[in-house]
């Protein structure tokens, strides 16, 4: 998926990614980047507001795992089970967050997909403003087969 079509599926069903002017930069199964300014998301204290910085790690999280079970043919629903997220500097200006699987935990993933028919991933994301990290989240996200 082109990082084009990933910010049109984003914006079409989900669009509190619209609202926030959340941009594609990369977009594959191996690594998403995603982009967002700071006006739409502004605290009165002039930064970034926390649910929008979350929000941006947790939709980078849940993309690269989409793109991974798409490139991989699986049809499922792709929802979060459970997610933390840690604010390290605040973020005055546009926010990035990067988010890519742990290619080892890939196979047990499979494994239990196609015995249960659910199977659970953590993904890790990260949230970067002027090149430093700003923010770790942590999601586990549920992919439920659609068969």
């Amino acid at each position: 998926m082109t990082p084009e079509a990933l910010r049109t599926y984003l914006h079409d069903h989900i669009p509190l990614s619209r609202a926030m002017a959340v941009e594609v930069l990369e977009a594959s199964a191996a690594h998403v980047l995603l982009e967002a300014p700071l006006e739409p998301n502004i605290n009165m204290h002039g930064t970034m507001f926390g649910g929008s910085a979350a929000t941006l790690a947790l939709l980078a999280a849940w993309s690269v795992m989409h793109l991974k079970l798409e490139t991989a043919g699986i049809a499922s629903q792709l929802v979060i089970h459970r997610t933390s997220m840690e604010y390290l500097l605040p973020t005055t200006g546009i926010a990035q967050a990067s988010a890519q699987l742990n290619d080892a935990d890939w196979p047990n993933f499979l494994q239990t997909f196609h015995r249960r028919g659910r199977a659970r991933l953590t993904v890790h994301s990260e949230l970067l403003f002027e090149g430093q990290t700003a923010g770790r989240l942590t999601g586990e996200f549920v992919a439920i087969s659609d068969a």
